[in-house]
Parts: C-alpha cells; structure tokens; sequence
C-alpha cells in the first residue's frame, strides 16, 4: 500500500471566482513545490483548462485528474473527477447543454480564461459558469459515472452551496461513497450532528482560488498494490467510488 499526498479541488483561471494567476504551471508548480502527488482541476461547471494543466503535470511527474466542480439543479457543489480527459469532456458537453445560457460581466463576476500549456490566454468563455445546471443531486452520481468517473459532494460542513445546506440530507439511493470535507471542519462534531455521515469515507481539500490556498502535503489518500510512481487517474477514481 502507498499513500500519495493529494488536493481534488483546485480552480484556475477559468473559474471567475479564482486569481488570473490560477495559471496551468503555477497551479502545476505551486503543487510540486508544496510535494504534492496528485491534484484534480475542478472549475466551476467546465473542463475547459484541463487538458493544459495535464500536460504542464506530465512534464513537471504530477498526476493531473480532469474534472469539474458541477452546480446541481438544487445548486449543490459537487466535485466530479473522471479517469480520462475524454470522458471529462463528455461529461462537459451533457453539463453544457443541461445549463441555461447567462452571459458573464468579468465586471462582477471576474474574468474566465481559457489558457494553453505555456499560460498563453487562448479564449474566454463567455457564458457564465457559476449558474446551476439542470442535473439534479440524484443524478449526478450516475452520470458520472457513465463517463468513467466519479461525483464527489463538496465541502458538505459549509452553509451554502453543499449538499447538506441545500438539500438538507444525503441519501443512500444517491449513490456516493466519498465525500468533501473542508480544511477547517470538525469531522466528529459533523458527524455528531449527521450521525449517517458515518457510512461514507471523506477527503479533505483546500477549494483553492489561489495559489497560496493549494493544500499542503498534509492529506493522503491509500491505495493498496501499487507503486507511488505509476499512479493513474483510474486508481485513484476507484478508491474514490468503491
């Protein structure tokens, strides 16, 4: 068994909420930096960035996971990580056609770019990420999965956008095996309170929006038979869902 240091909610610069230097190699380099192992890319609602923070990862022996953080219809966040960026991309498309279109003001929202493996602005996307889709919480699990992946509910301890603030519960029928911790939360107070909560294993990741914010090697994740060095996006999909 090894253990591989992780953070599975990072924004870039696509994410209006997160800073333009939320670029492919200094979120790729703050990591390394930091001796994290693996690191997802989760902007809001789009997968637009990942292809260039993997290979910034390749070249720098980081494991990039594609994903995205979805707002649900019931404007739940829920990470949802994919083992291949294809499958990610499948996944963007069905999100993309699930969300009514709503154009950004970079004015009050922030600017959402779209950069290539050097950090080279190459796009901005126009239509806002931060509105929730027409995929429900029940949903999206399934879905997820239909594209190699897995849906993770974030930051469930906070008091808005979780599943838990918005929905009030989280059901076995949901079909979610981990789920998202924030940096500061009490798990035993949490679970005090939603004592269910103890049926399911957790992560813990920072949401980061800058750099500074990128986790420390702080949190591992175990997985058994393997070699530290060929981990792939599957393993670590396959800790996650089963």
């Amino acid at each position: 068994m090894c253990g591989i240091f992780y953070d599975f909610h990072i924004h870039s610069a696509l994410s209006p909420c997160a800073d333009d230097d939320m670029t492919p190699n200094n979120i790729v380099n703050m990591a390394v930096l930091k001796g994290l192992d693996v690191i997802a890319l989760t902007d809001h609602n789009s997968c637009g960035n990942c292809r260039s923070v993997m290979e910034v990862g390749k070249e720098k022996g980081l494991l990039v996971i594609p994903g995205m953080e979805l707002c649900t219809s019931e404007e739940c966040h829920v990470l949802c990580l994919f083992s291949s960026l294809d499958g990610a991309l499948e996944f963007e498309k069905q999100v993309k056609k699930s969300i009514t279109p709503i154009k950004n003001n970079p004015q009050i929202y922030g600017q959402q770019l779209l950069m290539d493996s050097m950090d080279n602005v190459i796009g901005v996307e126009d239509s806002l990420l931060l509105t929730a889709s027409g995929i429900s919480a029940s949903y999206v699990s399934k879905m997820a999965r239909d594209f190699s992946g897995v849906a993770i509910p974030a930051h469930i301890d906070r008091n808005s956008y979780s599943i838990i603030s918005q929905l009030g519960f989280i059901t076995e029928d949901m079909d979610f095996n981990t789920l998202e911790i924030s940096l500061d939360c009490n798990i035993d107070r949490l679970i005090e309170t939603y004592e269910y909560l103890k049926r399911y294993q957790f992560i813990t990741d920072s949401d980061a929006h800058n750099l500074g914010q990128i986790s420390e090697p702080v949190n591992q994740l175990n997985i058994k038979d393997c070699d530290k060095k060929n981990i792939t996006a599957k393993n670590v999909i396959n800790i996650l869902y089963y």
